[in-house]
Formats: structure tokens, sequence, C-alpha cells
């Protein structure tokens, strides 16, 4: 496969990914929302679902989705990426830059589909939460542990899964996301992938999702009476939190490299 087939296949694996796990993530944040505070349980299976549904999207190109997962890849010390997908600079160029650029859509595509509800949200926390993995107590150095260990167990069991003939696929791997969320999600939200945290970070960043639930205010010397009031719309303060972003994305790539070496000396 050429460069473009390759981005374009783990583009639009890594944006069907993102577009299930950021939709997930809103279903339950957001306010007026069916499965408002529907629990981390649902987020769990929503993104192990969407897993699931990616890497049948981007089989092509073995469904990596994750550049913790390719440079595993890398790191193991096997020869192709995915059938007739030779190792070299280029293809790995072709596999990283498709999932942050897939993933980036997706949860685009997601802010579209909850639009009115981000609208309606009036806590930006919650809307930042939808997007990035944001830590629960913050201490970089145990919440990039955190992601190490995470992302190291993903891609271990993944390439396990490759080498042994259960014909289970996408499945396992999707039950392996709901395993890891449910076990090891909750200092951090589980990231283990760059750019699922990535990706959506920059959405979150250059979409207009800093705009507040409308405030009811005193009408004015206009009103009827002094129990009136209108709507306005008052901007929230826009923050992606760039000074965590660090962990999501260095977190990942060294579990998964790590977690290659050892599956070359195991497997």
């Amino acid at each position: 496969m050429n460069f473009g087939s390759i981005f374009l296949s783990e583009a639009l694996g890594t944006g069907v990914l993102a577009l299930l796990g950021v939709g997930v993530v809103a279903n339950v944040l957001l306010a007026k929302t069916k499965g408002f505070d529907g629990g981390w349980l649902l987020i769990n299976f929503g993104w192990g679902l969407g897993v699931f549904s990616g890497v049948y999207v981007a089989y092509k190109t073995g469904g990596h989705l994750n550049p913790a997962v390719t440079i595993g890849k890398l790191f193991s010390g096997a020869d192709e990426y995915a059938p007739g997908i030779d190792i070299t600079v280029g293809t790995t160029i072709a596999y990283l830059a498709g999932q942050i650029v897939g993933a980036f859509f997706g949860a685009s595509a997601a802010y579209l589909t909850y639009k009115q509800h981000f609208d309606a949200e009036p806590d930006a926390g919650k809307k930042l939460g939808v997007f990035a993995t944001v830590p629960e107590i913050r201490s970089y150095t145990w919440n990039f542990a955190t992601e190490v260990v995470a992302t190291f167990v993903l891609v271990l069991v993944i390439i396990g899964i490759g080498n042994t003939p259960t014909g289970l696929g996408p499945l396992a791997a999707a039950l392996l996301v709901v395993g890891i969320g449910a076990s090891l999600g909750g200092p951090t939200g589980y990231a283990i992938n760059p750019a699922r945290d990535l990706g959506p970070r920059l959405a979150h960043a250059v979409l207009p999702v800093h705009r507040a639930a409308p405030d009811r205010v005193p009408a004015g010397t206009g009103a009827r009476s002094a129990g009136e009031y209108a709507e306005t719309t008052v901007p929230q303060r826009k923050n992606s939190d760039w000074a965590y972003a660090w962990v999501p994305i260095l977190g990942p790539l060294v579990g998964g490299a790590l977690a290659g070496l050892v599956s070359a000396a195991v497997f």
C-alpha cells in the first residue's frame, strides 16, 4: 500500500473510533442528553465498541488506530505493520498522521452531533472532559506512570492477539479496551492512545465549544415587572489544558515501546 492508502485507512478507522468514543463521553457528561450520568461503564463500553468498529474500517492496515500500537509493532522487531505493508519511515509517518487527523475529525463530528448540548452545558470542565483526558488527581509523574502501565497492557495483549490464531480479532481488542478502562482507567481516564487525546484536544481548541449556556438576567428598565428576565449568552474562557497534554502523548508511546520490546522476547 502507498502512503495515501495507509493514511486514509487509518484516518477513517481512527475517525470512527473517536466519533463513537467522544460521542459516548458527551452522552454521559453533557446536560440534557438521553444518556446523562450513565456512568463509567457506559463510557468504557462505548470506547470498546468504538475500537471494535474502527478496526473493521481500517482492516487493510491492520486497524492500529493508535500510535502506541504502531510504535509497539516497530519495537517488536516485526517486518510488517500489516500484511503487505513493510515497516519503513514513510509507512510509519502515514500511520501516525492518519491516526491523529482521523481522531481530530471524528471528535469534530461528535461535537456537531451534540452541538446543542455543548451550548446548554455550563461547565467548561465537562466540555474539555468530553474531548480529552483529565486526571482525577493531578500528579504528572504518577499520571505518566499510569498511562505507561495501561498502554503497556494494551499493546502487549494486542501483539499477543495478533500472534494467536483465535479468530476473535476486533472483538478481543474491544473487550481489552473495556477491561483496561474498568480496571486501570480511574486515575487518568485512560488515554492509552496519543491520537485519541491529541486529535480531540486540538478539536476542542479550535471548535466553538466555549459558548456557555444562556444565563437569565434582569430584562432591564423595559421589563413589565420586576420578575421578568431576558436570556443572554456569556462566552466562557476556553482552556484545552495543554500543560497536561504531554502525559497522554508520551506515556502511551513509552508504554507501547516497552510492550514491543517485551513481546519480542516472549512471543
